[in-house]
C-alpha cells in the first residue's frame, strides 16, 4: 500500500507565473492544504492554495511573471494515490478570467469564490461540496469539470447580495444525512457571521434543492441584536426558525461551565466552533476552544463535547490536560472520526489521542517519544472508510496514510510503521519526482479552471 502521496503544483502554473519554488515563503509566497475528502471507493480529493504578493510590486501589474496571484486547487487522486485531474480557482474576476493559464475563465464568479472554500465534503450521490466561512457551499462534479450549484450569504447584514445560504462545514452520516454547523450574526457582538449552529439534515443537498437543517446545538446562548431579517426558513428548531431567543439551550458554553467547577463563563467569552465529527450514526463530537490571543492561548479552555441527533449533550472527550495536552499551539483543533468502529481521533503538537464513542481515552501517544516526534510536522485530516488516518505534512507537502490497528493498543506500532515506511517512500518520491524544495511540479495530470 502507498502511504506518501504528493501534493502537486500544476507545472503550467509554476511556468506562467515564473514562479520560483527555491524562494523562502517568508518573500512573500507559500503553499498550504487546507482539507482532503474521501469517497467510499477510496478516491481522494485535496484542496490547497498557492499565493504570492511580494513587497514593491504594484497590485495591478500586468505581468503574470511579476504579478500577485493567489489560487484555490483541487486535485483528485485514485485510489493508488495517482493524480486524476486538478481544478483552478482564481481569488479575483482578473485572475479568474485570465486566459493564459488554464484557458478562458467562466462568466459566472463561481471560480473566483470558490478560492474562499476551506473544506471538502463528499455527499452521497458522489458530488463534492466545497464549503467556506459564511454558510458558503459550493458543489462540484466528481471529476471537477464543473460548479453545478452555488450557495451563498453576504458576509455582512447590510452588504447587497444573494441571500441564499447552506454551511460553513458538512460531514455525512453513514446513512447519507449530512452533519453541519452555520453562522449567526451578532455572536460575541460582533457584526459579522460566526460559526455557532450545528445541525442535521434529512433530506440530500443537490444542486437544485437544499434540505431543512434542524438545530441540535448551539455554541453561543444569546447572539446580540437579532432581528427577523436574521432568521433562516431552511434552519429549525422544533419547527420554527432558529434566532433571536429560539436556539438550542443550554449552549455549549453553557453546559461546560455548569460541568467544570473552575471555569466560569467569561472562559468562554470570544469562544469559537471548529468542524463537528460524526462517532456514529446518532452521535457527534463537536470541538469548541476558547479565544485566542495574540501572546499565546496554552492553557485556555476547549472542549470535544459529545451531542445527539437529538441534541442532547452526553459527555465529553476525556483524558487531555488545559496545557500539557492544549490543542492551542498550533492550532489545531481538528477531529478525526470512523464510524465504522466508532472511534475518535484527534492530533495536536503534544500528542496523537484516540477515544472510543463513550468519550473515554483509549490512548494517547507522546509526540516527545522519538518514535512519534515526526507527528508533530503533521495536521490530521480524515479518516478513510477503512479506517485509515489520512495525514499531511506542512512543509513537504505529503499526504501519509496511517492504517488503524483492530485493537487501540496496537496503535502505537502501526503508527511507528508507517512513519517508517513513509521515510522510504518519501526517499524514492524524492528520486522519481526530483522536488524542489519540497515542492512537487506536475506537468502530466490534467488542469482546467473553475
Amino acid at each position: 500500500m502507498t502511504h506518501a502521496i504528493p501534493v502537486t503544483l500544476p507545472s503550467a502554473l509554476v511556468d506562467h507565473h515564473a514562479l520560483d519554488v527555491e524562494r523562502k515563503y517568508s518573500d512573500g509566497w507559500g503553499v498550504s492544504v487546507d482539507d482532503v475528502a474521501i469517497t467510499p471507493s477510496g478516491e481522494l480529493y485535496a484542496l490547497f492554495r498557492v499565493h504570492r504578493h511580494t513587497y514593491g510590486v504594484a497590485d495591478d501589474e500586468a505581468d503574470p511573471a511579476k504579478a500577485h496571484f493567489s489560487y484555490a486547487l483541487l486535485t483528485r487522486y485514485a485510489p493508488d494515490g495517482t493524480p486524476l485531474a486538478t481544478a483552478v480557482s482564481g481569488q479575483d474576476e482578473f485572475l479568474c478570467q485570465e486566459a493564459t493559464f488554464g484557458g478562458p475563465g467562466p462568466t459566472t464568479g463561481l471560480g473566483q469564490d470558490l478560492w474562499w472554500a476551506k473544506s471538502l465534503c463528499v455527499l452521497p450521490d458522489g458530488t463534492l461540496a466545497a464549503t467556506a466561512p459564511n454558510d458558503r457551499t459550493h458543489l462540484l462534479t466528481a471529476d471537477l469539470t464543473a460548479v453545478t450549484a452555488h450557495y451563498d450569504m453576504p458576509s455582512r447584514r447590510h452588504e447587497d447580495g444573494p441571500r441564499d445560504p447552506f454551511a460553513t462545514w458538512i460531514s455525512t452520516t453513514p446513512a447519507g444525512r449530512l452533519l453541519c454547523t452555520t453562522g449567526e450574526f451578532g455572536v460575541h457582538n460582533y457584526g459579522n457571521l460566526i460559526t455557532n449552529i450545528v445541525s442535521i439534515t434529512d433530506r440530500p443537498l443537490t444542486s437544485t434543492s437544499k434540505p431543512t437543517l434542524r438545530a441540535l446545538a448551539s455554541m453561543e446562548a444569546q447572539p446580540l441584536h437579532h432581528t427577523e431579517a436574521d432568521l433562516r426558513p431552511d434552519l429549525l428548531l422544533n419547527g420554527e426558525p432558529v434566532g433571536m431567543d429560539h436556539r438550542p439551550r443550554p449552549s455549549l458554553t453553557e453546559h461546560l461551565t455548569a460541568l467544570e467547577q473552575t471555569a466560569q463563563l467569561r472562559d468562554w467569552h470570544g469562544a469559537r466552533l471548529s468542524r463537528p465529527a460524526v462517532v456514529r450514526e446518532d452521535l457527534f463530537v463537536i470541538p469548541v476552544y476558547g479565544r485566542i490571543y495574540r501572546g499565546g492561548s496554552r492553557g485556555q479552555q476547549f472542549a470535544f463535547v459529545l451531542v445527539t441527533d437529538d441534541g442532547d449533550i452526553t459527555g465529553q472527550l476525556g483524558g487531555m490536560h488545559l496545557s500539557r495536552d492544549s490543542p492551542f499551539t498550533g492550532h489545531c483543533f481538528e477531529i478525526a472520526t470512523d464510524p465504522a468502529r466508532e472511534r475518535i481521533y484527534h492530533l495536536n503538537r503534544y500528542g496523537l489521542f484516540a477515544w472510543t464513542a463513550t468519550g473515554v481515552r483509549a490512548q494517547r501517544l507522546d509526540l516527545e517519544d522519538k518514535r512519534y516526534k515526526l507527528l508533530k510536522h503533521f495536521t490530521l485530516m480524515d479518516c478513510t472508510p477503512q479506517g485509515e488516518l489520512i495525514l499531511v505534512h506542512r512543509t513537504q507537502h505529503l499526504m501519509l496514510r496511517v492504517p488503524c490497528p483492530t485493537s487501540l493498543g496496537g496503535l502505537g506500532e502501526t503508527v511507528e510503521n508507517a512513519l517508517r515506511a513513509y521515510a522510504r517512500e518519501r526517499t524514492a518520491l524524492k528520486k522519481q519526482h526530483q522536488p524542489v524544495n519540497w515542492h512537487w511540479v506536475d506537468s502530466t495530470t490534467p488542469v482546467h479552471r473553475l
